[in-house]
């Protein structure tokens, strides 16, 4: 008989412990093992050479950090059931079971208007389905409905095990220091109040810090320009290639991605579109990307020589969004040099926004010795609140390096 009581060596938080066997039967499913072929980061590792982690990676992490929560809420009295521990594992082992290549970077572009939240809750009926309904309590837990409100909160929240993962594993990948999150701190501090998620008033340093931490890396990894700029590229090839497409022109393209630029409707998701799904990961786009260099498209060609010989548009950063009229120079410089008349694909503008702490959206709660709780902008000894709770915004104007 098979052992599926596992351990995996994890870089980022050492050896993994599998507790169950369900979740080994699931990590070992077609569906979570696509994982593999799908990047955390998108198009990153053209910017931080390191990050080449993936989904797979992230979701191992993430299933562990769950497991260390409960285990110091346990310590603490908090009972929790051996079911009850299964299903926050497997609901955060699954969390992200639907994203599609580049994880985030072409989500609703290859089924339009499916979040990739949508396609992980019809991913998870279906493996419901395989085992018996053993996974009925962890998507309860994963649509954020448990009766008891930590467990939802651990899965998804402003401080999740989610966040805790990417933020450590990505920083780790990238080698951008400032977001290696104490998550041992943070988790040691975590405790339960009416059900719901608190942590110990002591601990308040390590949730800025986890709040800071989380803002240094959208701005200096996640939102840096040039990262910002892949991924529209990216999304901006998938685009010329359905109105090609669309346009009856023939694209060489593996077959499951071709699918999917063929078809524009998803309103019900049919038994071909989940196979043709769960078999689509980045190695099929980047070999269409890598074809469309030849295409006779001129628009198609280059967006793709941007991304494969790494040669991306001249991109400049600003506050405040760029003028009309400055875009429109651009768009005929770029004509005027490439003999074209839609260089408005080539030339435009786009941004990025970020809230570090949003104060009504599940707010983080603190509990003092006496039991008593609090918001987290409410404590006396908070000290960088204040650079947390307003949105900033930046905007980013790109053109063709060839017009200046």
């Amino acid at each position: 008989m098979q052992n599926k009581l596992k351990i995996i060596n994890d870089p980022v938080h050492g050896f993994i412990k599998i507790p169950h066997e369900i979740l080994f039967d699931v990590i070992e499913h077609p569906y979570f093992q696509r994982l593999r072929r799908i990047s955390q980061t998108g198009l990153l590792s053209l910017i931080f050479p390191g990050a080449k982690h993936t989904r797979f990676h992230h979701a191992l992490g993430a299933m562990h950090l769950m497991f260390k929560a409960l285990e110091t809420l346990k310590l603490k009295g908090i009972k929790i059931s051996k079911k009850e521990e299964e299903a926050a594992m497997l609901a955060i082992l699954m969390h992200d079971i639907g994203h599609g290549p580049f994880s985030h970077a072409l989500e609703n572009r290859l089924m339009d208007d499916w979040h990739h939240e949508k396609i992980s809750i019809l991913l998870m009926t279906r493996l419901n389905e395989e085992f018996d309904g053993k996974l009925d309590l962890a998507i309860e837990m994963f649509r954020g409905k448990y009766h008891r409100m930590f467990f939802n909160q651990l899965i998804s929240s402003q401080l999740d095990v989610d966040r805790m993962d990417y933020l450590k594993r990505d920083s780790f990948y990238t080698g951008v220091s400032e977001g290696d999150v104490n998550v041992e701190r943070i988790i040691s501090m975590m405790n339960v109040s009416d059900e719901k998620l608190v942590i110990d008033a002591k601990g308040i340093y390590s949730i800025e810090n986890y709040l800071t931490a989380r803002m240094f890396m959208y701005w200096q990894v996640y939102y840096h320009k040039t990262a910002a700029l892949a991924e529209h590229v990216l999304v901006q090839i998938i685009n010329r290639a359905k109105y090609l497409v669309s346009q009856n022109l023939e694209l060489d393209a593996p077959s499951n991605l071709k699918y999917f630029l063929i078809k524009n409707t998803f309103d019900e998701a049919t038994e071909e579109d989940i196979r043709r799904f769960t078999m689509l990961d980045d190695m099929d786009v980047f070999q269409a990307i890598k074809e469309w260099i030849a295409n006779p498209d001129f628009i198609l060609s280059k967006l793709c020589k941007t991304v494969i010989f790494r040669d991306f548009p001249k991109s400049i950063i600003s506050s405040k969004p760029f003028s009309e009229e400055f875009i429109q120079d651009q768009i005929k410089k770029t004509n005027n040099h490439f003999n074209i008349r839609n260089g408005q694909e080539l030339v435009g503008q786009i941004s990025r926004a970020l809230l570090p702490y949003d104060t009504d959206k599940q707010p983080i709660f603190l509990m003092n010795k006496k039991g008593n709780t609090f918001k987290l902008e409410e404590s006396e000894n908070q000290i960088l609140f204040g650079c947390m709770d307003y949105l900033t915004e930046k905007y980013i104007a790109y053109f063709p390096r060839e017009i200046l």
